[in-house]
């Protein structure tokens, strides 16, 4: 539904804002409905669509998802929805879903170990490291550390060592999760069992026993001096278990809303979706009907035809029936005289000779009309025979005709249940993916689509062999031509009405023509020589293709392009003569060796200037050697 669709036909996106004030009053007047009767709501500019029931916050989105998206959609839909967007943030704010309502916090009571900072990621710290001569080079390894405390599972050790004393620190890193902080936790524990621990670092400085202390890295220990802080302060940073915790569910309420978004978009998409295939249907039902009635117009044409046919004939008939009585007449009549002339033979000399001449010129008619109505009859046989294989070749050609469009209506119909089947297979592919039913509609409609598609291999298979058989012959034919041009150089030559073409040769003659009109006699030979060769070498670089595609009416032909810069050259330079000869050895080579592009023999009837038939040069070969017998004898 579009609100300006009788006012005017789309609108700038500058004029998007401007306009979106027009449908907004509208919506406040209660033109147009949003909110039903069972208070749910829907989208009044959409009214094509089958999800017609929105909550608040499915309606926002949609709205401000066409009007500032959705570039398939006119600049009037998204200015319409951008009202929608508008009425529903400032008209309709109280329908919010009690639901959608964020919820407030509770305070809750936080324990101590809540509030204290920790090093994140989580990290131990060990102290009092003595490396003795013996041993020093295995604690300097960070290995040896990662094996020793291999329990607590650390990432990494890094260690800092006091030359002078031989005593050093080290700090283990743990994962960044709650594994890490249980690992740490479990570390600085040990530790503290074994009286370890931080407190007793600290308490005991002046009277350290050999053992090294550790304890889980805390906020003293991140803004101390020395490279243990310098190393906190560089890698990690300070946060309490809240904190991190609020981080984590932040970060999850993110990701479920960016997924929220994604579902609602996709929802959108498949609703697109449906509508295109609903328009693909229909577009496909439409054809399907414009198809019968051109089927049901030729069979009209053709019953046509058949019936102007037969008055045809019959009116053949009719004027060959009024020939042979207007001739039957005429004989009667001549008959008549001849008895006449036969009573008064008894009159004078001159009379009889009189009559004499009558008779002969009588005779003579009766002779002439004699072997008129004979050549007549004979003609009329001739038209009847021509009227009879006329009808046989119809009939024929009809039925042909007919069994083609059968097959290639069973094939497009093949071929349209298939994508129409594959169109509803993706559509419900993205409708019920957990559907019982669906799921047995979908392989219901597999089956049906693998049987159509055997159906249309069975089709093609049968297509296949024809065109084999097809192809076999024409391949028995061009075999049995090279066959004779091989065999045939001496016998067939270019001075005989069928002979040999080569064609793709470039006419020498034009080239000698337009040199004799440019050079002196001995240069014009050498010069046309040249120019004939290098347009021949043109002629076979397989890069040069000026030729173009023209349509005319439902096919499409080939034809050379007057525009390429090469033949522009040729013409403006050395004339039409020599612009023809190459045109026509271009047509050539493309029509017979387009892929070579190098000269071939073919056998060419001159006295027509086309192809020869294999029946014309067998004919021509008999009568050649009928020929040489006879003279020889």
């Amino acid at each position: 539904m579009d609100s300006s669709s009788g006012e005017e036909s789309d609108l700038s996106e500058s004029e998007i804002n401007e306009y979106k004030e027009k449908p907004y009053e509208q919506l406040r007047s209660g033109k147009y409905k949003v909110k039903a009767l069972n208070g749910s709501l829907r989208c009044p500019f959409c009214a094509g669509k089958k999800k017609q029931d929105y909550k608040y916050k499915d309606l926002l989105q949609h709205a401000s998802g066409v009007g500032k998206g959705s570039s398939n959609r006119s600049a009037i839909q998204k200015a319409n929805h951008l009202a929608l967007a508008k009425y529903l943030e400032i008209d309709l704010a109280g329908e919010v879903d009690q639901t959608l309502r964020p919820t407030v916090p509770q305070a809750v009571n936080q324990t101590p170990e809540q509030t204290d900072l920790y090093v994140w990621p989580w990290m131990g710290i060990i102290m009092n490291i003595v490396a003795e001569s013996k041993d020093k080079d295995a604690l300097h390894d960070q290995g040896y550390w990662l094996k020793r405390f291999a329990k607590y599972k650390p990432l990494d050790v890094q260690c800092f060592w006091n030359e002078e004393n031989l005593t050093g620190q080290a700090i283990l890193i743990f994962n960044s999760d709650w594994n890490g902080f249980v690992n740490a936790t479990e570390f600085e524990m040990a530790f503290e069992s074994e009286r370890h621990s931080k407190k007793h670092w600290n308490e005991q400085q002046t009277q350290l026993d050999p053992n090294i202390y550790g304890w889980a890295a805390h906020a003293d220990d991140y803004h101390s001096n020395g490279p243990i802080g310098e190393y906190l302060r560089k890698v990690g940073k300070l946060q309490t278990i809240s904190d991190i915790v609020q981080e984590a569910a932040q970060d999850r309420n993110n990701v479920v809303a960016n997924l929220t978004t994604k579902i609602d978009l996709t929802n959108e998409n498949l609703n697109e979706l449906q509508y295109k295939y609903n328009e693909t249907t229909m577009s496909l039902s439409r054809m399907l009907e414009e198809k019968d009635k051109l089927h049901l117009a030729f069979i009209e044409e053709t019953r046509k035809m058949q019936r102007l046919a037969r008055d045809n004939v019959r009116r053949i008939l009719e004027e060959q029936e009024k020939l042979n009585y207007d001739l039957e007449t005429k004989k009667k009549k001549i008959d008549n005289w001849s008895k006449e002339l036969n009573k008064r033979e008894t009159l004078t000399e001159r009379e009889r000779q009189k009559l004499d001449e009558e008779k002969k010129k009588n005779n003579e008619r009766n002779n002439s009309l004699h072997l008129a109505s004979m050549e007549q009859k004979k003609a009329d046989e001739n038209v009847l025979r021509l009227v009879e294989e006329q009808k046989r070749e119809k009939e024929e050609a009809l039925k042909k005709i007919l069994q083609l469009e059968k097959q290639l209506d069973v094939k497009q119909k093949l071929e349209m249940e298939i994508e129409d089947l594959k169109g509803k297979l993706q559509v419900m592919k993205h409708l019920g993916q957990d559907d019982a039913a669906v799921q047995k509609k979908m392989e219901e409609m597999n089956n049906e689509l693998k049987e159509k598609i055997d159906d249309l291999q069975d089709l093609e298979s049968t297509n296949q062999a024809l065109i084999y058989k097809e192809r076999q012959s024409n391949d028995e034919l061009q075999e049995a031509r090279k066959v004779l041009i091989q065999g045939l150089q001496e016998l067939l030559g270019a001075r005989t009405n069928i002979g040999l073409k080569r064609m793709g040769e470039l006419d020498s003659k034009a080239f000698q023509d337009a040199c004799k009109l440019r050079f002196s006699p001995d240069e014009a030979a050498m010069q046309a020589t040249t120019l004939c060769s290098l347009w021949q070498e043109n002629l076979k670089n397989s890069e040069w293709h000026p030729f173009k595609i023209i349509n005319e009416g439902a096919n499409h032909k080939e034809i050379v392009n007057e525009e390429d810069e090469k033949l522009r050259n040729v013409k403006q330079e050395w004339g039409e003569e020599i612009y023809e000869a190459v045109v026509t050895a271009l047509k050539e080579v493309n029509e017979y060796n387009p892929s070579g592009r190098y000269v071939i023999s073919e056998l060419w009837n001159f006295k027509e200037n086309r192809k020869a038939t294999l029946k014309e040069v067998i004919s021509y070969i008999v009568k050649s050697i009928k020929t040489a017998k006879r003279k020889r004898t």
